[in-house]
């Protein structure tokens, strides 16, 4: 059984000096462990016993570390949302968890106020607990006490809170930690949202875990990030980051020299970026897969090949399996649904037994993503299992397509969707950003791909919809194509 991540921090708490922030003024572990108390007595002033939930919508900044910290010591569930939600999209969250508390940055308090048991703004709430003791009797934890609920983005229907309990969060990054090679001297350069498993849990446990410090910067921004480069260890990001970083010309080895490890996530690295940052940095970025419900799945490892286009090997103590329509385990190479089994795994959908249950086959989550193996035991997504395109009775894996598409010269993104044909049943519509020509893509993958795989149309477009965490929205694309082929 993993350390619970809280003494972990406590752990750290007692090495005197050891830095959590890095800064002008920097923070250590030990203030940390004191403002986790303050905050945590502060909940407790409000109200809040264990097993409430805390809603938090706030821009990014390091009192939601804080604040989720807090929240574990007091055994309150963490439910952060993205700020960028309007007020209507945040109803939903506020009415489906039920939160004791919301906590929103100052300008939204009077919108929401009548549509939340209690509402505080951030300022105000960091004021309350800055008059309140440090000292903090925590509660005795259990692993399976639920630490989070995560929103799913709700893309394809209701969103559905995804149950986190503590040990999914420590299992995971104990694991993280052991694999990435995460020691109290490396510095973690944090530039990812925090109301998103990949920065809230992977990127902040994995530090705390290990003892190791960050740069925290309050969004992406290049120029930031070259200059924060040669003071860190370690950066997480997603695949965006990483092609808007080549963009710039003052990305060399040379600025790169002091960083160890390059993580990418949240979304497909193409192999044509691994390439490129590759020659241009002499590092090859180290993807890996995850979901809110199971946290980290699978990674590329330290050592050994780091194969582009693959999402690595399943994380110690967590098992993946491909499996058939029937729920049978296909032979290595074969592609199938992607099934996992491990301490990672979610507790369930809030509020949702039936949905849980559906998701769930013999004790294995059903992830709703496809994949297959190779022969070394490399996991490659080849793509949502809603957006597997059957053109003509014959199965089109969108990845495989958009590989050899990002491939071509000229071209900057690729999403390939699936819709309705009269003949076809579907057909296959490749969408992407560049200076192309489509017809000239069609013909260029008629060398790469067999007949049933090319594109029946090519849509060149200014951008992809995206969310925030930089995944095409496939589902907004089939939506507005979806008539494409309705005059025959």
């Amino acid at each position: 059984m993993a350390r619970d991540i809280i003494a972990r921090l406590k752990d750290q708490a007692g090495t005197p000096g050891r830095i959590w922030l890095q800064g002008d003024a920097p923070v250590t572990y030990a203030d940390l462990l004191a403002e986790t108390g303050r905050m945590a007595n502060a909940l407790q002033g409000l109200g809040l016993v264990k097993g409430d939930r805390l809603l938090c919508q706030v821009d990014k900044c390091e009192a939601v570390l804080v604040l989720y910290l807090a929240c574990l010591r007091a055994g309150v569930v963490f439910l952060p949302v993205n700020p960028g939600y309007t007020v209507a999209e945040t109803e939903h969250f506020l009415t489906d968890a039920d939160p004791a508390l919301a906590i929103f940055d100052g300008a939204r308090v009077g919108e929401i106020a009548d549509k939340c048991r209690k509402v505080i703004g951030l300022a105000d709430f960091l004021a309350m607990a800055s008059e309140v003791q440090d000292a903090f009797s925590d509660p005795v934890p259990k692993p399976d006490d639920l630490a989070a609920i995560l929103y799913t983005s709700g893309t394809t229907g209701r969103s559905k809170g995804v149950m986190l309990s503590r040990e999914n969060l420590a299992s995971n990054a104990e694991a993280l930690v052991g694999l990435w090679r995460f020691a109290a001297e490396d510095v973690l350069l944090h530039v990812l949202p925090v109301f998103h498993t990949h920065g809230l849990f992977v990127a902040t446990n994995c530090v705390l875990y290990a003892g190791a410090s960050m740069i925290f910067q309050r969004s992406f921004a290049p120029e930031a990030v070259l200059e924060a480069l040669p003071r860190s260890t370690v950066m997480m990001g997603v695949p965006t980051f990483y092609s808007r970083l080549l963009a710039d010309a003052r990305l060399t080895p040379a600025a790169c020299a002091h960083v160890r490890l390059f993580i990418s996530g949240s979304a497909p690295l193409s192999p044509a970026t691994h390439a490129e940052w590759r020659g241009r940095t002499g590092q090859a970025i180290l993807e890996r897969y995850g979901m809110t419900e199971t946290n980290m799945i699978t990674s590329n490892p330290y050592d050994g090949p780091r194969k582009a286009g693959t999402v690595g090997l399943p994380l110690p103590g967590v098992a993946v399996r491909i499996a058939g329509p029937d729920g049978l385990p296909v032979a290595a190479g074969e592609a199938g649904a992607i099934e996992v089994r491990g301490p990672n795994v979610f507790a369930g959908y809030w509020r949702m037994p039936e949905q849980t249950a559906k998701e769930f086959r013999d004790g294995w989550f059903i992830t709703g993503d496809l994949g297959a193996f190779d022969a070394d035991g490399y996991l490659s997504i080849l793509g949502r299992v809603k957006d597997l395109v059957i053109s003509g009775g014959l199965n089109v894996y969108p990845a495989e397509v958009e590989a050899a598409i990002d491939d071509l010269p000229g071209v900057a993104a690729s999403a390939v969707i699936g819709v309705p044909h009269p003949d076809f049943g579907e057909a296959v519509v490749a969408c992407l950003v560049g200076l192309v020509e489509p017809e000239k893509v069609r013909e260029a993958l008629r060398e790469r791909l067999a007949a049933f795989k090319i594109p029946k149309r090519v849509i060149v477009m200014e951008d992809l919809p995206r969310n925030a965490m930089g995944k095409v929205q496939k589902a907004e694309l089939r939506r507005v194509h979806a008539g494409l082929f309705a005059g025959g």
